[in-house]
């Protein structure tokens, strides 16, 4: 096990052990772009909220998903508040016998919170039988764990990428598409044609999916539902209630008392 402190350096890939578990307290952090060469990774916070972004899309992790990071992938983690933060390492051709070499988010259940937080308190000296007879559950549990859609395509035409990494890192929301047009010098129906393209959304859906993950984030962060409809300028919280009870099936209430 490893308690990393907000600033430590670390190195998966320069341990041998087949499964390594580290802890950590963090807030405002940025890990840049970067891959694993012999490790896969599972990443989870039991508290707060992360954003990661790969070559092409972007994920939101509140407290009750995983991400299941390949070797490989070029990824970047952000968060904003303090997360507890948890990642294991499993060696790439170990993981392989048991989980397909693909980027998914996971539901994570009270029996596979448990099992993540024993793994993460190991110490890195070889598995003992009972830490062996453990991750055949957890394995278990992880193959039956529900996938969740809670990805963005990102665009990449040139012209859009530089604004959209300001989106990505939440330091400005996506306009209106007329407003959009003004800003970038392209008529609507250039913008409407390309994200169709490269992102499989209309630019009005890309939208919404984007407010949909911010609300997400800002309501695990803790802001009301006063204070999320107001950030991601909607005309009142009942339009707010409305909209993401279209997109989860849930009010924001629902959505985070069902997954507590």
């Amino acid at each position: 096990m490893a308690v990393l402190e907000q600033n430590d350096v670390f190195d998966a890939d320069s341990i041998p052990e087949k499964v390594v578990g580290i802890t950590s307290d963090m807030v405002m952090h940025d890990s840049g772009f970067h891959f694993h060469t012999t490790k896969s990774q599972l990443l989870y916070a039991p508290s707060g909220c992360m954003t990661v972004t790969t070559s092409d899309r972007q994920l939101v992790l509140p407290p009750f998903r995983l991400l299941w990071i390949p070797a490989h992938e070029v990824h970047r983690v952000n968060f904003r508040n303090i997360v507890a933060y948890r990642s294991i390492y499993f060696d790439e051709k170990y993981s392989q016998r048991y989980m397909n070499p693909d980027l998914k988010v996971l539901h994570v259940n009270a029996l596979l919170k448990e099992i993540i937080e024993r793994i993460c308190s190991w110490e890195w000296s070889g598995l003992r039988q009972d830490q062996t007879n453990l991750l055949k559950v957890f394995w278990d549990e992880l193959s039956k764990a529900p996938e969740e859609k809670l990805e963005l395509t990102m665009p990449k035409d040139t012209r859009f990428t530089k604004i959209a990494e300001e989106w990505t890192l939440r330091k400005s929301m996506p306009p209106m598409l007329k407003d959009f047009a003004e800003k970038t010098g392209a008529v609507e129906k250039t913008i409407s044609r390309i994200f169709k393209k490269e992102t499989g959304l209309s630019y009005q859906d890309w939208r919404q999916q984007w407010r949909l993950q911010r609300s997400i984030e800002l309501l695990v962060e803790g802001n009301s539902i006063g204070e999320v409809s107001y950030i991601l300028d909607f005309s009142s919280d009942s339009a707010f209630i409305e909209f993401f009870k279209k997109q989860t099936g849930s009010t924001p209430l629902q959505y985070l008392m069902k997954n507590e």
